[in-house]
């Protein structure tokens, strides 16, 4: 049943004696299994586009270890081409994309109404998934945050400061804003589109949020988050929708409660007694072990999953880590993390 999931169970506001635990990335390169399903694939764009294979790879960090939840397998950047982007990925160096800087270039984009043709095999991985998961297992299905796709679609790639889209914002910030609003409406379709196929949980990503300041966080992280929270619970009532402003530093505070989320994810850089005493306060938070540990191991890596699992034992809360796990991780440290948090 739904409310005996424990993912569920946090989401719903519930204290939990061991916490739910999942990992960003969770189905990705530091898994020999994976790897061999990318290649059979042929490159990752392929991946992201067959159903069958990416609910396999999906599927294989559950059966390896048991997680509390499976995140689908897609990528941030399939919004910007479902709306006619160019996209693709340079082996060792990531996406590139077709830039948007100019009105020519944004009257070149489609219409929201015209993503769901590119995406449909997107949800035909998330129906997969809903049938073949475990009765225990929550379903999750996600979007990068408006802001974040739109650095990568002003920049064509991904930056270290973002700026190229910072200047775009002050040069001109009509098409700015522009782009950000067809970002976000595409973001609520396709992630309607997923809840109908079989999500029980979306996730916002919004990995660039930390290099919006001021009134520009506000602007440009917190308020599309809201609108995309608000439309997305209008729609589907009771569909639980975790927030990862990544970085955002002092602007965690209140952000669950300004935008409607139902959890907060936190990176590794925020201190999980100060974040049980400010964040966890206005409900579920997520994380947020730092990612180097799934390489390094040992037993700072045991001492500091008991410290966040410690910090958060009073509130909800949902066992992650800070960013996504990275391709030199020892699944054997993936492991040793698990067996710490469930006291194995």
């Amino acid at each position: 049943m739904a409310e005996q999931k424990k993912l569920l169970r946090a989401l719903a506001g519930e204290t939990q004696d061991v916490p739910p635990i999942w990992m960003m990335r969770q189905a990705g390169r530091y898994l020999p299994e994976y790897r061999a399903t990318r290649a059979q694939a042929g490159d990752f764009l392929s991946l992201c586009y067959n159903p069958e294979l990416a609910a396999e790879v999906t599927l294989q960090p559950i059966r390896r270890y048991g997680f509390d939840a499976a995140i689908l397998f897609a990528d941030i950047l399939l919004i910007p081409q479902a709306l006619g982007a160019d996209l693709w990925f340079v082996t060792g160096e990531g996406p590139r994309l077709s830039t948007i800087t100019t009105e020519a270039d944004f009257a070149k984009l489609g219409p929201v109404t015209d993503i769901h043709e590119t995406l449909n095999p997107i949800y035909e991985t998330v129906k997969i998934l809903a049938g073949a998961l475990p009765k225990e297992t929550t379903l999750i299905g996600f979007a990068g945050a408006p802001w974040t796709v739109a650095t990568y679609m002003i920049a064509g790639r991904g930056t270290p400061d973002q700026a190229p889209a910072h200047a775009l914002r002050q040069e001109n910030t009509p098409l700015f804003e522009a782009l950000l609003a067809r970002i976000t409406e595409a973001t609520i379709d396709y992630l309607s589109k997923q809840i109908e196929a079989g999500a029980e949980v979306v996730k916002i990503f919004d990995s660039w949020a930390g290099s919006l300041k001021g009134d520009d966080f506000r602007k440009y992280a917190l308020q599309p988050c809201l609108q995309i929270t608000a439309a997305l619970k209008e729609r589907h009532p009771g569909i639980p929708v975790i927030g990862f402003p990544r970085e955002a530093g002092e602007n965690y505070l209140g952000f669950a409660k300004e935008t409607g989320i139902d959890c907060l994810a936190l990176d590794n850089s925020v201190d999980p007694v100060w974040a049980a005493q400010h964040l966890q306060v206005d409900g579920c938070v997520q994380g947020n072990l730092a990612s180097r540990h799934m390489v390094t191991g040992g037993q700072d890596l045991v001492d500091e999953t008991r410290a966040i699992v410690k910090a958060f034992k009073n509130g909800p809360h949902i066992f992650n880590l800070g960013h996504g796990i990275t391709p030199d991780a020892d699944p054997d440290n993936v492991q040793l993390m698990i067996d710490t948090l469930r006291g194995g």
